[in-house]
C-alpha cells in the first residue's frame, strides 16, 4: 500500500489521473524530488491505455483551454454536503481516506498500529516544501477544495457522486498530504487567489489542479482561468493526461 509518492514541480511533468504516471527530466537544482508512482512512466509519445482507450498528452494550455468557463454558483453549499473520510480502499487495514493518503504519500513510511494509528514517517509537504516527521501535522487537502467544487458544478451533483470526489484515490491527484499550515493558507481559493509557496511545485499545481477539473468535469471562472493559462505560459513543457471520473 505505500507507494512513496513525492510531487515536484519540474519542467518535464506529465499529469494523469487514473492511471497517473510522471515522466520526469534530469533533476534542476534547486527543484523538490519527484513525485514518482508504481508505474511504468511514458514518455511525450506515449500514453497511458485505460477502460477508455489511450489518452494523448495536452499541454498545460491545451487542457485549460478544454476547461469549461462558467460563473461560479455556491448557494446551498455546505461542507457536510460531501462526505469525506470514509472507508478507505483496504477494509482490513482500519484506515479512513485521509489516513491511507498520508501512508501512502510517505516518504519514509510510518508504523501502522491498531486503528490505523500512526508513529514515525516522514513526509515532503509539496505546497512549501517542508519536511514532516509527525503525521498529526498533515492535513489532507483537496486538489480543488469543496467549496470550489461545488462553485464550479458540483451544486448539481447527488450525494453519490459528492462522496466519490471527497474519497477520490482514484487519481493521486485529487487528494494530497501538505502542512496544516499551508492548506489552511490555502483554503478553498482557486489560482488566481492563491498559489503554493514552493515556486518550483507551481507548474505541477497547475496541472493537477486543471486535470482534477477535467477528471470530474468542472469549470473554471474568468479570472481562474486566466490565471490557469498564465502559469499555463511561464510552463511551456509541462503536459496533463486525464481519464474522466467513473
Amino acid at each position: 500500500m505505500i507507494k512513496n509518492l513525492m510531487r515536484c514541480g519540474l519542467p518535464a511533468l506529465a499529469f494523469a489521473a487514473l492511471p497517473l504516471l510522471v515522466a520526469t527530466a534530469p533533476a534542476v537544482a534547486g527543484t523538490q524530488p519527484t513525485r514518482e508512482l508504481a508505474h511504468t512512466p511514458f514518455g511525450a509519445a506515449e500514453a497511458p491505455i485505460s477502460a477508455r482507450g489511450r489518452l494523448a498528452p495536452l499541454s498545460l494550455v491545451d487542457a485549460v483551454v478544454r476547461v469549461p468557463v462558467a460563473s461560479e454558483q455556491r448557494e446551498g453549499n455546505k461542507r457536510e454536503l460531501y462526505k469525506h473520510w470514509t472507508k478507505g480502499l483496504d477494509a482490513r487495514d482500519g484506515c479512513d481516506t485521509r489516513r491511507e493518503v498520508i501512508i501512502s504519500e510517505a516518504i519514509e513510511a510510518p508504523v501502522v498500529a491498531a486503528a490505523c494509528k500512526l508513529t514515525g514517517g516522514s513526509w515532503l509537504s509539496p505546497y512549501d516544501g517542508v519536511t514532516v516527521t509527525d503525521a498529526a501535522g498533515l492535513d489532507v487537502d483537496h486538489m480543488v477544495p469543496l467549496a470550489e467544487v461545488h462553485d464550479s458544478g458540483g451544486h448539481a451533483w447527488d450525494a453519490e457522486r459528492r462522496e466519490a470526489y471527497a474519497n477520490d484515490q482514484g487519481s493521486p491527484a485529487t487528494l494530497i498530504a501538505v502542512t496544516a499550515r499551508s492548506n489552511r493558507s490555502k483554503s478553498d481559493k482557486d489560482p488566481a487567489q492563491w498559489l503554493p509557496p514552493a515556486a518550483d511545485y507551481r507548474c505541477a499545481y497547475a496541472a493537477e489542479w486543471t486535470g482534477t477539473k477535467l477528471r470530474w468535469g468542472l469549470a473554471a471562472d474568468g479570472a481562474e482561468r486566466q490565471a490557469l493559462l498564465a502559469l499555463a505560459g511561464e510552463c511551456p513543457t509541462t503536459t496533463v493526461v486525464y481519464e474522466t471520473a467513473p
